[in-house]
């Protein structure tokens, strides 16, 4: 079981050093490599240098927690129509000036928006509700992965899958040792341009490149990726081409491609709504790619939000929203000709909908 010394909510965490003049200390998290002098917090506010020791004060802290659709992730190729218990916890490692989470992952008044419950409780309670998973989500488990890991843990003891929610920004070392806990993963692509990454999330894109391609080449991780699109932002062609391109070529034609449409929101409120035209644009292009599994989202598209079978092309899954209707995949496979759909497929589907049930789960 997971054992930790937790006091008030704080522990002592590693992925840190001691800066060259003795004055800080460096977390090796993310690569924002937030330098800490005594009492000082990271840019993500939840990891703090206490007396020399980097501590994660968030530990057992959430801002709630829900059950949800699996699809609202997204992810529509890991156990499709189940419920998964999801909750999240507060700061974020990015700056992103769109945030759609933003009173969850800009707040710093972690006490008065949580919720308390420890890894053991949160398998406890997904076993309860009957949720395939958990997933960390709301904002990016990258900044308490010490808490998520040892929630992973308690929860396969149990025979619950984890899902992380994330932007994909963090380092190598800390990198390995979360996703090897992690059943299955959606990574936010902000855009495919390093200008929009500094001027709109405060980051790099590099990191971000790294990590999908680590999830790809060096992880059991089932992993979809996210792109928000944002008018005059990141939906030209040209960034639109670029991406595909580059996704075919590091990613391959399997990894599920969502392109999700933004609302003004938080700082950037200057933006109109992404028109849905410029999402069946994007979806064209990465079908030109080569892509075979790419889906609209934050629209009333049941025809884009469909799977389809790479092969003979009918419909294999129907989706509107959250719903899902006719199921047929079979065996990992499309029921008519066989061919082989990636995924991580339930025998069934599940029911669940697209109900969203907040639950207490301490009682």
């Amino acid at each position: 079981m997971v054992k930790r010394e937790v006091e008030d909510f704080t522990i002592d965490v590693g992925y840190s050093h001691v800066s060259a003049d003795g004055l800080a200390l460096v977390c090796d998290l993310c690569p924002r490599a937030c330098a800490l002098k005594d009492g000082d917090r990271g840019f993500c506010f939840v990891r703090q240098n206490q007396g020399g020791k980097m501590k994660l004060t968030t530990y057992g802290l959430s801002t709630g927690f829900c059950i949800d659709p699996i699809e609202k992730k997204p992810l529509n190729h890991f156990y499709a129509g189940h419920s998964v218990l999801s909750f999240g916890t507060a700061g974020c490692n990015l700056g992103c000036q769109f945030c759609q989470n933003w009173t969850i992952s800009k707040s710093r008044e972690v006490e008065l928006l949580s919720e308390t419950a420890m890894p053991e409780q949160i398998a406890a309670a997904a076993r309860e509700f009957d949720c395939a998973a958990v997933a960390f989500t709301y904002n990016d488990p990258v900044i308490w992965a010490e808490y998520a890991i040892d929630t992973a843990i308690a929860c396969h003891e149990v025979g619950v899958k984890t899902i992380a929610v994330t932007a994909g920004y963090i380092n190598p070392g800390a990198r390995e040792d979360f996703y090897a806990h992690i059943d299955a993963a959606n990574v936010d692509l902000k855009a495919f341009s390093q200008h929009f990454y500094s001027r709109l999330t405060l980051s790099n894109l590099a990191p971000v490149l790294d990590t999908l391609i680590c999830l790809k080449t060096e992880s059991k991780v089932w992993f979809e990726v996210t792109t928000l699109l944002i008018p005059e932002e990141n939906d030209s062609d040209k960034e639109l081409e670029a991406m595909c391109a580059w996704f075919a070529e590091n990613l391959g034609a399997d990894v599920p491609l969502h392109f999700s449409a933004f609302h003004p929101d938080f700082r950037l409120v200057n933006r109109p709504a992404t028109p849905a035209s410029t999402l069946v644009k994007a979806r064209d292009i990465a079908l030109k790619h080569g892509l075979k599994y790419v889906y609209v989202g934050n629209v009333d598209d049941s025809r884009r939000q469909a799977t389809y079978c790479p092969a003979c092309k009918k419909v294999l899954i129907e989706r509107n929203w959250y719903d899902l209707g006719g199921y047929h995949i079979k065996d990992g496979a499309c029921k008519y000709c066989r061919e082989p759909i990636a995924g991580v497929w339930p025998v069934k589907k599940g029911t669940w909908g697209r109900r969203r049930q907040p639950v207490n789960i301490v009682g």
